[in-house]
């Protein structure tokens, strides 16, 4: 047995996690019980997202998102830049909190990479980030199983991070929603109000798509309606008129499209043009629908009303949340912050994030320390008081530290004019026609290969 240390020092003392003997190494440590550095008044999260690239704008609406959960927890402003650097945001009844932001580019290396390089030398207390759903797996599998850090995931979106036994972890927390969500409320609603009896899947390589196409796959072969072979296809993928065809000649009546903003423009524009088919899925981000929104424009005329959308098939679409899905005071406060902060309303992956800020605040509270592995007890099977989906909205599941939340059903309808100045799209998420509890949207534990 190796002599009495705590991981951090063994990792930079070998000088990788996932060099060669590692794993044989790490039942022989023993643990210090203190759960991590920092300390003190000040607790350092260390924050992982892509700030550059394609798909900068996940990561940033992420960071704000996050930032603005920690605030609206200590009542404090929220740290205004979604850039790469270190940032403080003080509290008057709380710890200051520390931000290192290191950019992953959107690859799952680069973000291992990141995750070490914050653990090792920032010696942070809570990892926070990801939206890549690989970079997320990575993660787990090749840096956890070495730390005793805890991490927040968000807002990457496979469920089998916290589904599957390969990825889930006791440190690993998600308060985001994820494709299972998705695809158990989007998939439902439409099967059961929708005329659609069988539908195509594309989706993009990778976790991400893999997820959204097994989920939807699942509930929707469970109501009845059946499913051709899933199609997968690289990022920026342009070429969606073949497969539409043969999907058609299958017999397709609608489509899911499980893709990133990568490749969502090229998709849509292409779907909007087989009007035998309704498109269906999980409702994009900002600027997706801007590109949704200047593709009705093109195809219906600058007029277009909520009915055309409708007549167009477009729709309806599943909503973790967005800004206009949820009334309660919370979400009245949070809209109000994030336009003051970042200049536009809170977006698809914000209340994730936001609740996984708020839920770290809670559990430094509770249990009166800023020490991670005390935070990580703090938050097992928590039921987060400040939501943006109401008080006490998200709860952790125990089996698997996921957080249950409602999800919403809505079509895209034109932008209104109250929002015009803040979500700079032609289109918007609608009315909720749909609101499915926490319940009937999670993957029970019985059909969860992962048990804490």
């Amino acid at each position: 047995m190796v002599k009495r240390l705590d991981r951090r020092t063994v990792l930079r003392s070998t000088g990788a996690f996932g060099a060669a003997g590692m794993a044989s190494l790490a039942g022989c440590i023993a643990d210090p019980g203190d759960g991590g550095g920092g300390g003190g008044d000040t607790f350092k999260i260390g924050a992982l997202q892509p700030t550059s690239g394609d798909l900068a704008y996940y990561g940033e609406i992420s960071l704000m998102g996050f930032y603005s959960g920690l605030a609206h927890r200590y009542g404090a402003d929220p740290v205004e830049s979604v850039e790469t650097g270190t940032y403080e945001m003080e509290t008057d009844d709380g710890p200051t909190f520390e931000f290192v932001v290191q950019d992953t580019g959107f690859d799952p290396s680069t973000a291992q990479s990141v995750a070490e390089d914050l653990i090792i030398d920032e010696d942070v207390d809570l990892l926070f980030g990801a939206s890549s759903s690989d970079s997320a797996r990575q993660i787990s599998t090749s840096v956890l199983t070495e730390t005793d850090i805890p991490y927040v995931v968000g807002p990457a979106a496979d469920a089998d991070i916290t589904v599957s036994n390969d990825y889930c972890h006791e440190q690993l927390f998600r308060a985001s929603e994820h494709t299972a969500m998705d695809a158990r409320a989007g998939g439902r609603y439409v099967a059961e109000q929708g005329d659609v009896s069988t539908v195509a899947i594309f989706a993009a390589e990778g976790a991400f798509g893999e997820g959204v196409a097994s989920n939807y796959t699942e509930v929707l072969e469970g109501e009845g309606i059946d499913v051709l072979e899933p199609r997968f296809v690289e990022s920026g993928y342009s070429e969606f008129g073949g497969l539409f065809d043969e999907a058609v000649e299958q017999g397709a009546d609608g489509v899911v499209g499980g893709f990133t903003f990568a490749t969502l423009p090229e998709f849509l524009p292409t779907a909007m043009e087989y009007d035998e088919m309704q498109a269906f899925g999980g409702f994009a981000e900002l600027v997706t629908n801007q590109v949704i929104g200047s593709t009705i424009e093109a195809t219906l005329g600058e007029g277009f009303t909520e009915q055309d959308i409708k007549d167009a098939q477009l729709g309806p679409f599943t909503t973790r949340y967005h800004w206009n899905q949820y009334d309660n005071p919370i979400n009245d406060s949070f809209i109000d912050m994030h336009v003051d902060a970042y200049g536009i309303v809170p977006d698809l992956f914000s209340a994730g994030t936001f609740v996984g800020g708020s839920a770290v605040g809670q559990a430094i509270d509770e249990s009166g320390s800023t020490q991670g592995a005390d935070v990580a007890a703090a938050m097992r099977g928590m039921t987060v008081e400040e939501t943006p989906k109401g008080e006490g909205a998200y709860t952790f599941q125990e089996h698997n530290n996921q957080a249950a939340s409602s999800m919403t059903v809505a079509w895209p309808v034109p932008t209104t004019d109250e929002w015009a100045d803040s979500w700079d799209a032609a289109v918007m998420p609608g009315e909720p026609v749909e609101t499915y509890a926490a319940d009937e949207v999670m993957v029970p534990a019985s059909e969860s290969s992962c048990s804490l």
